[in-house]
């Protein structure tokens, strides 16, 4: 997830129609509201440049763990821990980037768990300490995403089971508030992943993963969704699902910083999609699909696309690729081979076109998720847990922990080093960069 809020920048093309005045006018909200978060992410882009550090935060089961980062020495220092009420689940920083919100839950993706909450933190803008800030807000059932409006009035939490969003307002003060009552019943697909705000502040993208079939049972349609989108109110829903959804499963999404396209990755595919996103509305068809692995080969039913994200200059896009599968090796369980990288695209500037150009080995088990600093300079991956790992000298345990990247001026990654992190019960199940 990278948490600095980017210029956007539209291409508008001449229209070969005489346009209604409803047209006109949808038009025009867009562009002028395109201005204003435009002005927004001006005044975020200018301070950064200003002050351009940053933290990193990392969870080992319910502690949230606090680096300093370094760009230009390409180094993490550990500087504090926080324990949180349950284990992480995501993150999101608040636009002023002085409060971060937590998803928090005693289930995992194997148990629905019982008690789950939304953790408010402050960020000390000097240090990027964190502390507690209010009590926690209890909610209904385990979430798997969170993530706030442009100018962060709303916080969004999404869950999985059941398939549904809810809607907090954010007060002045960073502290979340009441939760908005939605006038419809939005439909919320199967398996919601992520959700995310286009640039412009008036439209809500919905990732829904779906299911692949299993044990008898038919295979779930995975979509991706949009809605309009006004002070914490979604509307008139409008879905994309390639054949029906069926084939498709899509995980996370992430916006070009200055085009009109959007990144997606399939989950049950293996595959990296673009979208165009004209007068932010998706295409009903991604313009390009491309694989994700280095061995196509290898089972892919052992392999997870997981988070993509974006350089801040728009030139590249980088996604994970994971695996976790286990096999049985005398008598213990041991890893069962497959592509743990970050695979690296180089983007056509004329056409959105992604190239792959390298995987880059995160040097761990399963990078569920990973960021860039906001300069771009840097890239780190979360590898999710610890496992035991064969090779021709025996067998080892590869510890969960922070690959530590640089990112050079084509866009490939050079690895540095990595930060072993003992996760205890836990896992590393989140981690993000935050500007100060």
């Amino acid at each position: 997830m990278r948490y600095v809020h980017r210029r956007t920048q539209r291409r508008v093309s001449a229209a070969s129609a005489v346009e209604s005045p409803l047209q006109c006018g949808a038009r025009a909200g867009i562009v002028d509201a395109q201005k204003t978060n435009m002005q927004r992410m001006d005044a975020v882009q200018a301070q950064t440049q200003a002050t351009p550090r940053s933290a990193l935060y990392a969870s080992a089961g319910s502690r949230l763990v606090h680096y300093e980062v370094d760009a230009e020495k390409v180094t993490l220092t550990e500087r504090a821990t926080l324990t949180l009420p349950a284990d992480v689940q995501y993150a999101w920083p608040h636009a002023s980037r002085r409060h971060l919100y937590v998803a928090c839950s005693d289930g995992n993706p194997d148990s629905h768990g019982s008690e789950h909450w939304l953790v408010t933190l402050a960020i000390d803008g000097d240090s990027g300490a964190l502390r507690m800030q209010g009590a926690a807000l209890s909610l209904r059932w385990r979430p798997l995403h969170i993530s706030t409006d442009i100018d962060s009035t709303h916080v969004f939490v999404t869950y999985n089971v059941p398939s549904t969003v809810s809607v907090h307002q954010l007060h002045a003060d960073g502290s979340v508030g009441a939760e908005v009552a939605q006038p419809s019943s939005p439909d919320f697909g199967v398996y919601a992943h992520q959700v995310r705000v286009a640039p412009s502040n008036t439209r809500v993208l919905v990732v829904t993963r779906g299911n692949d079939a299993e044990a008898g049972k038919p295979e779930d349609p995975g979509a991706l969704l949009q809605f309009d989108y006004r002070q914490g109110v979604l509307s008139q829903q409008t879905r994309i699902a390639p054949g029906g959804g069926l084939g498709y499963g899509p995980r996370h999404l992430d916006f070009h910083p200055r085009e009109p396209w959007v990144y997606v990755s399939l989950e049950r595919q293996n595959q990296l999609q673009m979208y165009d996103f004209s007068n932010e509305m998706l295409s009903a068809t991604p313009r390009y699909t491309r694989g994700t692995l280095a061995d196509l080969q290898n089972d892919h039913r052992a392999q997870k696309p997981g988070t993509l994200h974006l350089h801040p200059a728009g030139r590249f896009v980088y996604l994970a690729n994971r695996a976790r599968a286990s096999r049985e090796l005398d008598g213990r369980r041991v890893f069962a081979g497959g592509e743990n990288n970050i695979a690296v695209y180089a983007i056509d500037a004329a056409t959105g076109e992604p190239h792959l150009i390298q995987h880059a080995d995160t040097h761990g088990i399963a990078p569920r998720t990973f960021a860039l600093e906001p300069g771009g300079r840097m890239l780190v991956a979360a590898n999710l847990m610890a496992m035991p790992v064969a090779d021709a000298t025996g067998v080892k345990t590869v510890a969960a922990g922070l690959a530590v990247f640089a990112v050079g001026d084509d866009g490939r990654l050079t690895f540095m080093r990595k930060h072993d992190i003992d996760t205890g019960s836990g896992q590393l199940f989140w981690m993000g960069i935050v500007a100060l």
